[in-house]
């Protein structure tokens, strides 16, 4: 396996936020690195990009939870700072697809995967989730999978 081309990435931009004094950014930029750390720690590996999506797609979920339970606690200053951190997070992310193309990919999931029933989600998911994985919600991706699998 080869080192994260992503990880790099992070590490350069930090250095340059480092110099450019830019606070929020490099707060930031340090999250993401210190979450790739604590992985690599805990399951002793060496990231690879797709850790790294893994990574970051978790950490866009938690912040867009963070969003809604402060607009809920009215506070938007809070949620405000979550919006920036997720704009920074997805500066990382490859180009999203549109919801043609994610439809797309489930059709050809749900045929690939002779799925029938909700019983077969976890196939299709299993199909769908590395070609899916820092290009779209995956979240969203479940509810639209939910919607064409009869119970």
């Amino acid at each position: 396996m080869t080192e994260s081309a992503i990880k790099g990435q992070v590490t350069e931009d930090m250095k340059a936020a480092m110099r450019a004094h830019d606070k929020e950014r490099l707060t930031t930029i340090r999250l993401i690195l210190a979450a790739c750390k604590q992985r690599e720690v805990d399951e002793r590996i060496t990231l690879t990009d797709e850790h790294v999506l893994s990574i970051l797609d978790k950490m866009l979920k938690q912040r867009r939870e963070s969003i809604a339970q402060y607009q809920a606690g009215n506070r938007p200053d809070l949620a405000q700072k979550e919006e920036e951190e997720i704009l920074i997070i997805q500066h990382y992310l490859p180009a999203q697809l549109s919801d043609s193309e994610v439809n797309a990919l489930i059709d050809a999931a749900i045929k690939e995967s002779n799925a029938a029933t909700m019983k077969d989600m976890g196939k299709v998911m299993g199909i769908l989730k590395p070609k899916l994985q820092g290009r779209t919600d995956i979240a969203a991706v479940s509810a639209k999978i939910k919607e064409r699998l009869p119970a």
